[in-house]
């Protein structure tokens, strides 16, 4: 993240300039990764683990103490804020659990629509300095509810072979019970093909770097279906002296938490309230 303060207005313009790259140096080698992975399965897995993440690793499951150890390595005050948060994503989405009223079209023919949930599907979530266990909670909560059999979840490990608690966590509480250390495009190719220990799902979901996004594309030309390709997190406020503190501090912290961790949010969210100073 770049932190600008009180720029000049003829700054302005260049600040809102949005970066350019191409993806078409990487393609080749995210390819390889993919026919790698899909060939050799956990063999090349644990391989692109220990070049990538610099993390050996025996196995890439994580196992039920490892989600029961999460519960006690995170802090009482962010479980609150996660059940807070899945009680909204849960009513909001439990809004949209119904079928249409049956429509005869014409004498003995009845249409209706009906929703079935996507027998396996796959997780994506990021984790490193900022592990969006929100994302677990916006992605395996609608799962649960649109009645999907089975959910793998698939996320980074750190050097010492551990997913953040908070991500373990969240995934517990949601009801995921497939969890696999293990990120980047090899993650991808592995909820695509399947190997000896993780499944192949039907659809992948959740955001990532570069490398996940070009890895999703690249199996949706071949006919996968994935969700969207996601882009880096984006915000533009505009405010005066009108505007509550509290407002533009949310907007502010809603941000900072995505590329920040707890703590380092809430001391961006004091000096972000500093410099605001409006009454």
């Amino acid at each position: 993240m770049r932190r600008v303060e009180y720029p000049s207005r003829n700054q302005w313009e260049n600040l809102f300039q949005r970066a350019v790259s191409t993806s078409s140096a990487n393609e080749a080698k995210v390819i390889e990764i993919l026919r790698d992975v899909q060939l050799r399965k956990d063999i090349a897995v644990l391989e692109y683990t220990r070049l990538y993440d610099q993390c050996e690793l025996t196995s890439i499951r994580v196992t039920e103490k490892e989600l029961f150890d999460a519960q006690n390595a995170v802090s009482l005050d962010l479980k609150e804020a996660i059940q807070i948060a899945m009680n909204n994503i849960e009513r909001f989405h439990q809004s949209q659990h119904s079928n249409s009223a049956l429509v005869e079209t014409m004498p003995g023919v009845r249409c209706w629509r009906k929703s079935v949930g996507i027998e396996k599907v796959g997780l994506y979530i990021p984790g490193g300095s900022a592990p969006l266990f929100s994302t677990v909670l916006m992605l395996a909560l609608p799962a649960r509810i649109a009645g999907c059999k089975q959910v793998i979840l698939c996320s980074p490990p750190d050097q010492n072979g551990n997913i953040h608690p908070a991500i373990l966590y969240a995934a517990k509480v949601c009801g995921v019970k497939d969890v696999f250390k293990l990120g980047g495009v090899q993650a991808i190719a592995a909820m695509r093909y399947g190997t000896e220990t993780i499944p192949a799902v039907s659809k992948i979901f959740g955001p990532g770097n570069s490398w996940v996004t070009l890895a999703k594309q690249l199996i949706a030309k071949d006919g996968f279906p994935i969700d969207i390709p996601a882009g880096p997190s984006e915000l533009a406020i505009y405010a005066d002296a009108t505007v509550p503190s509290a407002y533009v501090a949310a907007d502010l912290l809603s941000q900072a938490v995505r590329w920040c961790w707890l703590q380092q949010s809430v001391s961006l969210l004091m000096k972000c309230w500093q410099k605001l100073n409006f009454n």
